[in-house]
Formats: structure tokens, C-alpha cells, sequence
């Protein structure tokens, strides 16, 4: 609607005011919501044009390859802690055996077994005590060495020569002496 339409109509200004203000009420919000739709339109087509290439067969099915990886990394996770905490198991049972390599010993035990073996803790303690029995050089003993001191009866003080009391001196460290 124009106003000269409305002046050719016949009606004095104060009407076309009065027309073309309660027309503007009407019209104006109606022309804001059609712009608001027209920028969501455009938002939404440039969004469309933008995904329009990708495959979502393609990307549903790296979703899933990916989430079945995440389990498997779990799973590792989860097998490296067991393998962690039987290994200091293991070590722990040396010490206490009084295991002088644990690395030695640790390859004459069939880990695997122990591993798969419902009492782990007995399992291991009974393979040690057979290990023992067999290669008892890889663990210190609990006998103690006796210590054997022999008794010197000096030096002789009655030698007169140094050849004579290197003599005595080799005679009295090996206990032959007079």
C-alpha cells in the first residue's frame, strides 16, 4: 500500500496518516518474522550444502570400528594391570624366599601356568619351594657359616735373624709351629 494510492482515493492526509500507521502495526512485525525465517533458511540451506558430501553409511560405520577399538583398548588395559600385579606377585614371593636373582629365577618358573592358575598365591610359593630344591644356589641360605679363626702364638722373640723370623711368621699363620 503507497500513499499516493491513498491520496488518489480522496483522503486527506491526516487519514492517510492515520491508515498507513495502523497498516504499519499490522505489517511490521509480520515483515520482522519473515526476516527471521528467511535468515534461518539460508543458516539452514548453508548447513545442508556443507554436509551435502558426506556419507553417513560411512561415518556410522567408523563409529562403530572405533568404538569396537576403545573395547579392545580396554581389554589391554585390563590384561596389562593383571600381568602388573602378578609380576609383583612373583617378585615379592622371591624376596621372600631370599631369591638372590630375581631375574634368573623368574625364567626357570612356567609363568604362563602360574598365570592361569585359580590360587595364584600357593601356586607360586610351591613352584618356588621345588625351584629351591633343585638350583638352591639361586637363594641364600639360612645356615649359618661357621667362622673358623685360628689362634697365633706370636712371634718368637728368641730369633735372631730376619730370615729366621719370616720363618717363624709363615710357621705361626699356618699353625705349624714348633
Amino acid at each position: 500500500m503507497k500513499r499516493e494510492d491513498l491520496t488518489a482515493q480522496g483522503l486527506t492526509a491526516e487519514q492517510v496518516e492515520f491508515v498507513m500507521s495502523e497498516y504499519g502495526k499490522e505489517v511490521n512485525p509480520l515483515k520482522a518474522e519473515r526476516d527471521s525465517y528467511k535468515t534461518q533458511l539460508d543458516t539452514t540451506q548453508a548447513s545442508l550444502k556443507a554436509i551435502e558430501g558426506i556419507d553417513a553409511a560411512g561415518l556410522q560405520t567408523k563409529v562403530s570400528d572405533l568404538t569396537k577399538q576403545l573395547q579392545g583398548k580396554d581389554a589391554e588395559i585390563e590384561k596389562i594391570k593383571s600381568d602388573y600385579a602378578f609380576d609383583a606377585s612373583v617378585k615379592d614371593a622371591i624376596r621372600k624366599a631370599s631369591g638372590r636373582n630375581e631375574k634368573a629365577i623368574m625364567a626357570l618358573l612356567d609363568v604362563d601356568t602360574l598365570k592361569a592358575s585359580k590360587n595364584q598365591a600357593q601356586d607360586i610359593e610351591a613352584a618356588l619351594t621345588a625351584l629351591k630344591k633343585d638350583n638352591d644356589y639361586l637363594f641364600q641360605s639360612n645356615v649359618q657359616v661357621p667362622r673358623v679363626v685360628s689362634s697365633t702364638s706370636g712371634i718368637n722373640n728368641d730369633v735372631q735373624t730376619k730370615k729366621e723370623q719370616a720363618n717363624e711368621a709363615l710357621r705361626s699363620l699356618l699353625g705349624k709351629g714348633e
